[in-house]
């Protein structure tokens, strides 16, 4: 049986990821198995979900996927290539194949790319490029320039994480196939469109209290129709309290505090009231929007460098039908799954509770009842 891959947010599932499920089975036929490895309550921009990993991970069951792993909290608040990096690594065991969209779907060239940016040519060009004081996506960019590449191919999103999943399939050694797929529509396109719609937009819907049903595939509806909606701004003062009970130790071990940036989100917790003001002050050329986002959940989260950057000693399972649950069984030979409602001795499901419990102070109206890991269970569809 061919076992293809995702890695994917569904943050929400829409028309668009819909397809891509289709596509896979119309070209490896219908026997084929789809795993998806989807970030769980917290997605890689630094926000939180706006819908919860178990109503998001039985869509895309309802949707045609056979498998649903949730991707580690610590790689989803990764930067792209952490993000690839471990995701790549906990599907290369258990599929034949990962599938991703790109908005240039010429393998060639995000191939060359992610050659040279594990060269060491380009690591010393990227260190030149950042001493002109620009963001480390400008002097990437700036960077495959001097090689004699196209620059604005990492101007892109689902670019810049398909040669990351190059990358990390090259470094890796990883026997896995690529299925390239060309992504179409506009990846933060404020407004929706019907086929091929973006999760920027279809969020917005929702938040607005506008209709969203229609970019939803409809065996997804039942799954997000009466769930609770988690907005970064409904948790601002949690955010907020953390951030000022922090001490400059908590600060200086934060991911993404490099060339003191740690200090300068420090001063401006102190000085100012909410959480678009700080993230002013500290926002600059060279640091850039989202990174500063992710290290401030991660600040919240309690996530310091060195916990970022080890690997989780699980994989937790979300959703599955039969066929699932066969990849499963051949899957728990070389990797330790565990499912969402299975108790765990490691230490790591404590922080997995606590941040399962944090989630929900970004509910919007009341917040959820403090859900710990524990209390979740599995999809099961046949």
């Amino acid at each position: 049986m061919k076992t293809i891959g995702i890695i994917c947010e569904y943050n929400p599932l829409h028309n668009g990821h819909k397809k891509q499920l289709d596509h896979i089975r119309a070209v490896n036929g219908p026997d084929c198995a789809i795993v998806c490895l989807m970030s769980g309550n917290y997605v890689q921009r630094g926000h939180p979900a706006i819908i919860d990993k178990q109503a998001r991970a039985k869509a895309a069951v309802l949707c045609g996927a056979d498998l649903v792993l949730e991707l580690p909290v610590t790689a989803s608040l990764s930067s792209a290539e952490g993000f690839a990096a471990e995701g790549v690594r906990i599907l290369s065991p258990i599929c034949d194949s990962l599938c991703f969209g790109a908005e240039t779907a010429q393998t060639d060239l995000l191939m060359n790319a992610a050659e040279y940016l594990l060269s060491t040519t380009f690591s010393q060009q990227l260190r030149a490029e950042l001493k002109n004081g620009v963001s480390f996506p400008a002097a990437r960019q700036a960077a495959l320039e001097s090689a004699g590449m196209d620059g604005s191919l990492l101007s892109s999103p689902n670019n810049i994480l398909a040669v990351e999943y190059y990358k990390a399939i090259l470094s890796q050694n990883s026997s896995m196939n690529i299925m390239l797929i060309c992504r179409e529509g506009n990846y933060h396109d404020p407004v929706a469109n019907m086929e091929n719609p973006s999760a920027t937009a279809v969020r917005s819907l929702m938040l607005e209290g506008k209709p969203w049903q229609p970019y939803i595939p409809q065996e997804a509806l039942a799954a997000f129709e009466n769930a609770t909606h988690h907005t970064l701004a409904a948790g601002e003062r949690a955010i907020l309290a953390r951030l000022r009970y922090m001490t400059e130790s908590d600060f200086e071990a934060l991911p993404y505090s490099s060339e003191g940036l740690w200090r300068k989100l420090m001063h401006a917790v102190n000085q100012y009231a909410n959480l678009e003001e700080i993230i002013a002050a500290v926002k600059s050329k060279r640091y850039t929007r989202t990174r500063i986002d992710r290290m401030i959940l991660c600040a919240y989260l309690g996530i310091t460098q060195e916990l970022l950057t080890r690997h989780a000693p699980y994989v937790r399972v979300l959703a599955l039908n039969s066929k699932g649950g066969r990849i499963l069984k051949t899957a728990r030979k070389s990797e330790e799954f565990i499912n969402i409602g299975q108790p765990s001795t490691h230490p790591y499901q404590a922080l997995e509770n606590k941040w399962g419990s944090l989630y929900g102070l970004f509910a919007m109206g009341s917040p959820d009842a403090a859900n710990a890991e524990s209390g979740y269970r599995v999809f099961c569809c046949e």
